[in-house]
């Protein structure tokens, strides 16, 4: 998962991933003035076709009605569900649209469950985990009033191998067609569909998965919002972006890039469906583009329509952290868990192509006075480690010091350099233009200087910024990226980052690692079907790839941290997406 401010601590069994979550108190704050919260253990379990009727479980004291104002800093950049990787884009994502599976959020303990959610239960598989049935419920519709259909699930998956559908996840066509599959299908628009060998549907509730190779974890894939129904009479293609056919509570109303997006009622969601959303107001209020410190001021202050306000994805200004954690009337009303994500400086290997460079770049980052410019502990964790801590198999890695000495290490840097024989090095660090980042790129910039190293500075568009990142021949040499396993396994990491045979315009290995044994380790660890195995071994391959390819330097664990109006209640947090639970919020 892509992350536009910034996936999980997450044990995997037999039937069930374990999630690292924390709870308020304890620990140290930020910049070692407040307290913080300390991780705990949560269980998120596959849920049984009983879980997944609707309705939702009602919100205690929660009534319907009123308007949610969401303040963002970005805009979304994609509305078509197929296109939505980021987790400000996923955070609004169930809003308007639903998929096969989803995420049960149980509004009293805040433990998630995996659950159907237009399909009947979490799929059947075969015996060799290559098949996978889905049966649709009875009473879904679009907003127009037309029926969904399981032809409208395959057809929307059709459409993510057409050459425009770019940024979102890959799973499910990989699975399905391989990893050249824009090569084997070019998408819908030339009046081919998928054989019946590779999706079928016998009839309009049913549709089966033909993958490949085995894949145990498909239940959680079939929650990526690319898994979504798409009316074939309503493509658009790339202008979907702008108007995509609501298949939740809410529709569309209007949308003004950059500024503002208005979601209304969809009279056509019948509740009794849907076993996630609650869907208490009326009305969505986003407003766009509203930059820190503005945004968490207005957060904290909560006067006129901010009282009802919050942000679903954007973690607080770091210059607000004291204040809010110092002020026990503005923390009662915090949200402070752990985001699913791994902060990373990814060196771009097709211009710095010297490991050595690179490791130099590792020992000079420092990482303790990064953590400090982002907003302390209570928004990320010192981290060294590809994966993060809360995924199954973690054990703590760190062959480049940056936890024994998190301030980095410019005279190893140097003498890396000298190594190499580079001298006078330049090397060009993009950044999100916004404050947060601007500061970020100071930070490095000045210790980059005592290893020798000039970086130059430079800003993008905070909207677009992984679109330029992206692109394979971007021209930059450090940028900070961040990633986070999609569901509680490495398979959501390694592969989707580090396969080199995918690197293209918008696909996730934003380093452009390309090393042979990484490939075919990636397919020996991906044919294995018991989770618990399979995640030990990515744990081994992510310590190779860190000490032998060195194509990035992970520094932080995520952590969100904001504060919501106090008109809301119902307000939790979504542990697989690391954003707050727009399904459960009311206006009081």
């Amino acid at each position: 998962m892509r992350m536009r401010k910034t996936h999980y601590a997450a044990v995997l069994a037999v039937g069930a991933l374990s999630l690292s979550a924390c709870s308020s108190g304890g620990g140290s704050g930020a910049g070692g003035t407040a307290d913080v919260a300390k991780p705990t253990v949560q269980t998120i379990t596959l849920g049984s076709a009983a879980d997944s009727q609707g309705p939702a479980p009602a919100v205690d004291g929660a009534k319907k009605g009123g308007t949610v104002n969401d303040l963002e800093q970005d805009d979304f950049n994609h509305l078509d569900p197929g296109q939505l990787y980021v987790s400000n884009q996923q955070a609004i994502a169930p809003l308007y649209s639903r998929t096969l599976t989803g995420y049960k959020v149980d509004p009293k303990s805040g433990s998630e469950k995996l659950v159907g959610d237009l399909a009947t239960d979490t799929g059947e598989a075969s015996a060799d985990k290559k098949t996978w049935t889905y049966h649709l419920k009875d009473g879904l519709k679009y907003e127009d009033g037309t029926p969904i259909t399981s032809q409208d699930v395959k057809y929307g998956i059709e459409r993510l191998y057409a050459d425009f559908e770019t940024e979102g996840p890959i799973y499910v066509q990989t699975w399905l067609s391989g990893q050249d599959y824009r090569k084997v299908y070019q998408g819908p628009y030339g009046g081919k569909d998928l054989p019946d060998s590779v999706i079928s549907t016998p009839d309009s509730k049913t549709i089966v998965f033909h993958f490949q190779a085995p894949h145990a974890d498909a239940p959680y894939a079939m929650s990526m919002p690319n898994v979504s129904p798409i009316p074939k009479a309503k493509d658009t293609k790339q202008k979907y972006d702008q108007h995509p056919v609501s298949s939740g509570p809410y529709k569309i109303e209007s949308y003004n890039a950059g500024k503002s997006l208005v979601l209304v009622r969809n009279d056509n969601w019948d509740p009794k469906t849907d076993p996630i959303r609650d869907a208490y107001p009326d009305k969505w209020n986003f407003e766009l583009g509203i930059q820190d410190p503005g945004l968490t001021e207005r957060l904290m202050a909560g006067s006129g329509d901010d009282k009802d306000a919050l942000s679903l994805s954007q973690s607080a200004a770091p210059s607000q952290m004291v204040t809010i954690l110092g002020d026990s009337k503005l923390k009662s009303r915090t949200v402070n868990q752990y985001q699913p994500f791994v902060e990373e400086l990814s060196i771009n290997t097709s211009r710095v192509k010297d490991p050595k460079v690179r490791q130099a770049i590792a020992y000079a980052f420092p990482t303790k006075q990064v953590q400090q410019a982002l907003g302390g502990a209570a928004q990320m964790d010192v981290g060294s480690n590809l994966l993060s801590p809360t995924i199954g198999g973690f054990k703590p890695y760190d062959p480049y010091g940056k936890l024994t000495n998190p301030n980095g290490d410019p005279a190893k840097a140097k003498e890396l350099l000298k190594e190499a024989g580079v001298s006078n090095l330049k090397l060009t660090l993009a950044f999100a233009n916004t404050p947060k980042w601007r500061n970020f790129g100071t930070t490095l910039k000045n210790a980059f200087a005592k290893a020798g190293i000039d970086l130059q500075l430079q800003s993008i568009d905070a909207t677009s910024y992984y679109t330029l990142v992206g692109k394979v021949n971007n021209p930059y040499d450090l940028y900070r990226t961040g990633w986070g396993a999609d569901w509680g396994n490495g398979s959501t990491v390694i592969p989707p980052v580090r396969d080199g045979r995918i690197i293209a315009d918008g696909v996730a290995n934003y380093t452009h690692i390309n090393d042979p044994h990484v490939n075919s380790e990636i397919d020996r660890i991906n044919a294995i079907t018991d989770l618990k195995t399979q995640q030990a071994e990515w744990e081994k391959l992510s310590e190779y790839i860190l000490k032998n390819d060195s194509p990035s330097v992970p520094f932080g664990y995520d952590k969100f941290f904001n504060i919501y109006g106090e008109g809301l209640g119902g307000v939790t947090f979504r542990q697989d997406l690391g954003v707050i639970n727009a399904n459960t919020v009311y206006v009081k």
